[in-house]
């Protein structure tokens, strides 16, 4: 079976010749969870951003569920965030809009019957515990609320790989830990998880493989919590 994601020498250098990333070699299997670790500046939120090609590798092949992303014309990478969940830093919530119109939107960008997507947009609320709220606004919720809400809007269109940099950064420990859990339970139904934190606790306790980035190379891995290697 093909690996969902496969770096293969990658590397991503901005113009003006920062080095952000350098020969990064790894494979996420499907239904994996992945923990990518590092300090501030390591080059996480590039890695994850290349998959969905937010930005593009400027060296080495990328593989998403075996297609070649490299190689797709720019009209056709809409249809490869499609089948992506994204769930980002700056969480990009629009803010005139309710909760469950911020859940609607990709699947009305997709052409979605109205009825369909708003069966969709509902079940994804519930699964994160914001149904009730639906007709709040993003500035009514609380931190937690509104990394749910990400959430829900990253997999109303049903992923099979969901990718997430720092999900917890700005959350306190027991929210952290209901964030991991949502996480947990999207894997358990076979999405692949892939998961960009500094916070070694959540590791400890969540990952299954854990790969380590250091100033844009890949320093080490380690599985089940056990000790990273070179």
């Amino acid at each position: 079976m093909a690996a969902a994601v496969s770096f293969n020498g990658v590397g991503k250098r901005y113009p003006g010749g920062r080095q952000a990333l350098e020969g990064i070699t790894f494979d996420v299997a499907p239904g994996e969870m992945l923990f990518v670790t590092g300090h501030s500046g390591a080059g996480k939120s590039t890695l994850l951003k290349l998959v969905p090609l937010v930005e593009r590798p400027t060296a080495g092949a990328l593989l998403v569920n075996g297609q070649n992303v490299l190689a797709l014309r720019p009209g056709a990478i809409p249809f490869l965030r499609r089948t992506l969940g994204l769930v980002y830093q700056d969480q990009k919530l629009l803010y005139d809009r309710s909760v469950l119109d911020n859940v609607l939107l990709p699947l009305q960008v997709c052409g979605y019957a109205p009825g369909d997507a708003m069966r969709r947009a509902r079940a994804a609320l519930d699964k994160v515990g914001l149904l009730e709220r639906d007709r709040a606004f993003p500035v009514q919720l609380s931190g937690g609320e509104q990394q749910r809400l990400c959430v829900a809007r990253a997999v109303v269109n049903r992923p099979g790989i969901l990718i997430a940099d720092e999900p917890t950064a700005s959350l306190d420990a027991d929210a952290a830990v209901s964030m991991m859990e949502l996480f947990r339970s999207f894997n358990q139904v076979g999405v692949t998880v892939i998961v960009a934190t500094h916070d070694h606790a959540l590791v400890q306790r969540y990952a299954s493989r854990e790969i380590r980035i250091e100033h844009g190379r890949l320093v080490g891995w380690a599985r089940d919590g056990g000790e990273a290697a070179a």
